[in-house]
């Protein structure tokens, strides 16, 4: 968040310290646990709140023996102040700045000054301090539930099959008249339109991951216990000040969220996969297989569709990289994208997919539908988990074999992960090359070990030697892509599968990508390069008249 003011203390005897600060609630006091501690004999252990909006400033006191004074003028309850305005509590004056600002007349110097007063600004309450304003705001917030509860049944509403704009207008209407109500009951460090927000999310949205979900720089929110909400932003993760009321807010959460499309949770089956409206996927785990309380995990899906120009800028690949890729989706040259948990497999797959033709027939399969591909002519096929009675699902393996009756021209499936492997290799060994899919992997050589196993997955007993014949004419291209340690993906591998010699699958790298160190910022310094290996389909590049310079893979052409 940006710095918007800065705070002056000034005390006799010290020198002026002056602070940022943000927005928002600070208690003020001498002990542990406010946001603003000052350490001073006339100042009680909780003093003041001061409480900072971008619509105006405001001060109360907490009952403190030596009071608090707004310009001199004792503060009884809450008061409205401006910028320049004095504080005081005890014998420190506490003044409000405009960034930049200094102040005109200064306190003259004191020969003898002591030490300066150690003031500490804390980020968010903490300890027992926190637990408490946590638990105070708790119970507010379930009373104005209760109250909520019995002027607007929204189970009834949602069972009547109103119009969902409905039903959010009047549960806002009877929230905001509710708060409005008890206003004048609250505690000053909570501000009335933050808590109607905060009560109309959880009642008709995902209460405090809202704002996460509306964030663009967050990518992902784990819910670890009510009180613990981590994110992650740009690739790092780190802790959000969001909690939840307890276990039972965000179990109703969860709920929310699987209803909607068919899907339970409960102690017969405590965990599920699932999605949002706008495809970010959804884990969730619960009591008592979740020791510390229902657990959420939600992978937002990029609202705005990665091109492969903006993954180049990223830093993602090379630009001759790209052109290679390109001309394999031309010669219809089966794909496997691999690589690690959030290494972004499925954000290069749909990136590769913009490259398919329109004249083609695509055939999508996934368990929770994410790509979305440019092209006209698409048919989207998703997984369907079993009913409550433990019926009626269909898995992608399912999807795939009807896909074959499709009239597919190429198929697309979002991951492989058991015996669909089978029925995929088959698949492009029989009519549909060109066609592309996603795997776990570690490397482009842990691709054929992952293929190996799934294929025995399916059921079907086969020995190894006919596996790998069917995984070396199968798939044509390997493309490696890992998360970096400073948060970054890239293609680290473009890897052939040339053949078979005796046993053993052969693979030659095209091109990868080397780390040389970190920058200052912790940013990953290396360079992408070409090994000098020419893909053996070099013939077939000319004879299709694709333009396709021969110097992509010439290492010694590569700029290091």
């Amino acid at each position: 968040m940006a710095t918007v003011l800065q705070l002056e203390i000034h005390r006799p005897g010290h020198d002026v310290q002056t602070h940022a600060i943000d927005h928002g609630v600070y208690p003020t006091g001498a002990e542990k646990g406010n946001k603003l501690i000052i350490p001073d004999c006339g100042i009680a252990p909780r003093h003041a709140i001061l409480i900072l909006r971008p619509d105006g400033f405001y001060v109360e006191d907490l009952n403190s023996k030596a009071g608090t004074f707004l310009n001199e003028a004792a503060v009884r309850g809450r008061a409205a102040f401006r910028v320049d305005d004095v504080i005081r509590l005890g014998s420190c004056r506490l003044i409000l700045r405009m960034p930049g600002q200094t102040e005109e007349h200064s306190s003259p110097p004191v020969a003898a000054a002591s030490p300066p007063l150690s003031v500490q600004f804390v980020p968010a309450p903490q300890g027992a301090h926190n637990q408490q304003l946590h638990t105070e705001k708790s119970q507010i917030k379930k009373q104005i539930h209760t109250e909520l509860l019995e002027r607007l049944d929204i189970k009834r509403l949602t069972a009547a099959h109103i119009k969902e704009a409905d039903l959010h207008e009047r549960t806002l209407q009877a929230i905001e008249q509710i708060v409005q109500e008890v206003h004048k009951r609250l505690p000053a460090w909570i501000d009335p339109t933050a808590l109607t927000k905060e009560i109309f999310d959880e009642c008709v949205g995902l209460g405090p991951l809202e704002d996460l979900l509306d964030d663009p720089d967050v990518t992902e929110i784990m819910v670890n216990r009510n009180d613990q909400v981590y994110v992650e932003k740009r690739g790092k993760l780190e802790m959000s000040d969001r909690v939840f009321m307890d276990d039972s807010s965000v179990l109703a959460i969860i709920e929310r969220i699987v209803a909607p499309i068919g899907r339970r949770i409960d102690e017969s089956q405590p965990y599920v996969d699932a999605r949002l409206k706008d495809g970010s996927r959804v884990n969730a785990i619960i009591p008592p297989l979740a020791l510390n309380g229902p657990c959420l995990t939600i992978r937002k899906f990029s609202k705005n569709v990665l091109t492969m120009p903006e993954l180049i800028k990223l830093g993602s690949l090379a630009p001759e990289m790209a052109d290679f890729l390109h001309v394999c989706v031309l010669l219809r040259k089966n794909i496997i994208i691999s690589g690690g948990t959030g290494s972004g497999k499925t954000t290069f797959l749909n990136v590769m997919g913009s490259f398919l033709p329109d004249t083609d027939r695509i055939v999508t399969i996934e368990d929770s539908a994410e790509l979305r591909l440019p092209q006209t002519h698409v048919v989207r096929l998703e997984s369907r988990p079993p009913n409550l009675e433990g019926r009626g699902a269909v898995t992608i393996r399912d999807l795939l074999r009807n896909a074959l009756r499709m009239r597919p021209d190429r198929i697309v499936i979002g991951e492989c992960r058991g015996g669909e492997s089978l029925d995929m290799l088959q698949a492009m060994n029989t009519g549909h090359d060109g066609s592309m899919t996603t795997a776990h992997a570690n490397s482009p050589r842990d691709v054929i070990a992952r293929l190996e196993t799934m294929t025995l997955m399916s059921g079907v007993e086969l020995p190894s030697r006919a596996i790998r014949e069917q995984i070396a004419s199968a798939i044509h291209m390997v493309i490696q892509t890992s998360r970096m340690s400073d948060g970054t993906r890239k293609v680290t591998n473009i890897t052939e599968i040339s053949g078979l010699e005796g046993d053993r699958i052969t693979m030659q790298d095209l091109f990868t990508f080397t780390q040389t160190g970190l920058d200052q910022n912790g940013k990953v310094i290396g360079r992408f390069e070409a090994t000098g290996s020419v893909p053996t389909f070099i013939e077939e590049i000319k004879t299709r008249g694709l333009s396709l310079a021969m110097s992509v893979f010439d290492s010694r052409k590569w700029k290091h």
